[in-house]
């Protein structure tokens, strides 16, 4: 399997820069995820790898090897799709031979390769149907059977669960996986799904308009976000925020966030007494608290969903809204009364302006 090494590659539109310069290596056999809204530049990103659009300046190597210039069939790469791309005229079997066909490649190799690819994808039985004749997640199987007979150098994947039910989707991303750590390939996926890029990445790369805002693996993000835009993307329930002002330690008082309706606990942050910061927290790291507990923050309670495995309770103090999540079930109603706390070993802070993460002295 090869790297893949982009080196201030970005893209525009005229005017318009979709993708500012973007710098990334991707290891032999790593599984890099590209996450973001729609619009941020992933998908772009992507097609210009795979050699669908021409990189406006940069160079993409894979293998060590220059491929601006490179037409998509001579990269060696192989791409499963979001609409799987299927030829509603031929057999599975066909679907997943025609490229090697195309090739001019020995049948006896053919027919190996299909078979291989058949078994690995639980396809064996389903070789001469149409694609008419498939479920959604039958149709994306083959479309990455389609793939995996090429034997490229990487994997490139577009949003490829996207048009699946919530069940396949789950069902799907385990088989993806597990076809990674069979097969051992470079692959590199898009997803707008935060909950695929954490369970399937061996590093996530997080955009937003057209940049880059981190690089690491999914604890590092989930752990450690770079600013206010990872650390609200990344995670299910999404983080809280409140907004206000760092209060250093006066008149006898610890530092603190203070709030409209709330003074949250922090620690010395090493920036002026004044400035606007905003707080993050995880809805499962919100703690519950008795009424004589210092620095609890009073909240009404909005909505209670509960999902399965656990509940989250929607809260509000003040102009705030926040979630909190535990797991199994509660006996707390709209209406009532509840008074939260935001450990300090779980708190996030973010500069006001920038949304750049503040590390504690």
């Amino acid at each position: 399997m090869a790297t893949i090494d982009l080196h201030a590659v970005q893209k525009s539109f005229g005017p318009i820069h979709v993708l500012e310069p973007v710098d990334l290596q991707i290891r032999s056999g790593e599984f890099v995820v590209l996450v973001g809204p729609s619009g941020c530049g992933k998908s772009t990103l992507l097609r210009m790898i795979a050699g669908l659009e021409e990189a406006t300046g940069g160079d993409i190597l894979i293998a060590g090897q220059r491929v601006n210039d490179m037409e998509p069939k001579d990269r060696n790469i192989a791409m499963v799709f979001q609409s799987y791309a299927l030829y509603p005229h031929m057999s599975v079997a066909g679907n997943m031979s025609y490229s090697l066909k195309l090739r001019k490649t020995a049948r006896e190799r053919i027919a190996e390769a299909v078979k291989g690819a058949a078994e690995t994808l639980g396809l064996a039985k389903l070789v001469d149907r149409k694609p008419r004749a498939l479920s959604g997640g039958q149709r994306q199987r083959v479309a990455m059977g389609r793939a995996i007979v090429r034997q490229p150098q990487a994997f490139l994947f577009d949003e490829p669960l996207s048009n699946l039910d919530a069940r396949l989707r789950e069902q799907m991303r385990a088989e993806i996986k597990k076809l990674h750590q069979r097969l051992g390939a470079t692959s590199i996926y898009v997803t707008h799904d935060q909950i695929e890029a954490m369970t399937l990445a061996d590093r996530i790369v997080a955009l937003d308009a057209g940049r880059i805002q981190q690089i690491g693996t999914p604890l590092d993000l989930y752990q450690r976000p770079a600013n206010r835009f990872v650390a609200g993307f990344i995670g299910s329930p999404a983080m809280n925020f409140v907004s206000g002002r760092y209060r250093a330690g006066v008149e006898g008082r610890s530092p603190h966030l203070d709030a409209d309706d709330a003074s949250i606990p922090l620690g010395d942050l090493r920036i002026t007494d004044g400035r606007a910061v905003t707080v993050g927290i995880r809805p499962e790291h919100i703690a519950f608290a008795g009424p004589e507990a210092p620095y609890a923050i009073d909240c009404a309670v909005e909505l209670v969903e509960p999902t399965g495995v656990g509940t989250i309770v929607h809260l509000r103090f003040g102009d705030v809204a926040v979630k909190a999540y535990r797991p199994g079930y509660g006996e707390w109603k709209a209406g009532e009364r509840l008074r939260i706390l935001a450990p300090f070993e779980h708190i996030h802070v973010f500069d006001g302006e920038t949304g750049m993460r503040i590390e504690h002295a």
